[in-house]
């Protein structure tokens, strides 16, 4: 499925990811992607439920990506969300979560994610914090 905003394109075809572009973002401007190793992160990207990339519609460099893990029927989990520098502005961190959550296979879904810095956005979308019947164990590193 492909959207278009503006002059980029947003698509959920896991082929067209560059893994290097992610991987540059993740291993270094992200506070989230910092402990995990590449090998970790190929993991998880070949193991995801979807995957949404951004893309300048003239180059089809990435600017933007996001994961997401699902049970494929009820309840998915966002993840990796971002949006380079040089592209943000322009609405792609709403576009990239409302063709994730809304324009997709899990618009009807239960989601979940963690952040420590874009509630607002988030927001937008539904998420709000848990109620009193959501526990969480923390990952035992």
């Amino acid at each position: 499925m492909i959207h278009v905003a503006g002059k980029y394109e947003l698509d959920d075809d896991a082929t067209r990811v560059d893994v290097d572009a992610v991987w540059e973002f993740l291993s270094t401007d992200a506070y989230w992607g910092r402990s995990r190793t590449r090998a970790d992160f190929e993991a998880q990207l070949a193991t995801a439920w979807r995957v949404v990339g951004v893309y300048e519609a003239d180059t089809g460099r990435l600017v933007g990506f996001a994961r997401a893990l699902s049970d494929g029927v009820a309840c998915a989990y966002l993840s990796d969300v971002f949006v380079t520098s040089d592209a943000r502005g322009n609405g792609l961190g709403k576009e990239l979560v409302a063709t994730m959550v809304d324009r997709g296979p899990g618009a009807r879904f239960r989601w979940g994610l963690h952040t420590s810095d874009a509630h607002g956005l988030y927001r937008q979308y539904g998420f709000a914090e848990p109620d009193d019947r959501y526990l969480e164990r923390p990952g035992q590193m």
